[in-house]
């Protein structure tokens, strides 16, 4: 966001000290605001520009009957659809019929958060902070 969009409140402000005719300071205010709103549609319609591009070579890449260009994202939901599987299914079964089979196997552990992050690049997750950061939330 351009540093004079954080200065229109502050101007505003200014506006209604400066300009005593109540009409002019309404266009003023209305113009400042029409500022604002020109910068955030134009990067809407930029972030919409890079989505549509990425789903198009998306579409391009599904088509293809080579499979190191077509076969990697199913490559990659089946290794985190099986990744899931195990922590949230297999581990915890196993777990459970050797402690109750009296052995003290101890099963390998994996960081769930960096898995998590890439199974939500996949779906898609990921463009919702995007636009989360265009309407400037934390």
């Amino acid at each position: 966001m351009p540093v004079w969009l954080a200065l229109i409140p502050a101007i505003s402000k200014l506006l209604d000290r400066i300009i005593p005719d109540p009409q002019a300071r309404e266009n003023a205010k209305l113009a400042l605001t029409q500022a604002e709103n020109s910068q955030a549609l134009q990067e809407m319609q930029a972030a919409l520009a890079a989505d549509q591009s990425q789903t198009a070579i998306d579409q391009e890449e599904a088509k293809s009957a080579n499979l190191f260009v077509s076969g990697w994202r199913p490559f990659i939901g089946w290794v985190c659809g099986a990744a899931f599987a195990y922590h949230f299914i297999a581990q915890p079964v196993l777990a459970f019929i050797i402690a109750n089979s009296g052995g003290k196997v101890v099963l390998p552990d994996f960081d769930m958060q960096e898995l998590t992050t890439v199974l939500m690049g996949m779906l898609g997750l990921g463009g919702l902070r995007t636009i989360e950061k265009l309407k400037n939330a934390d």
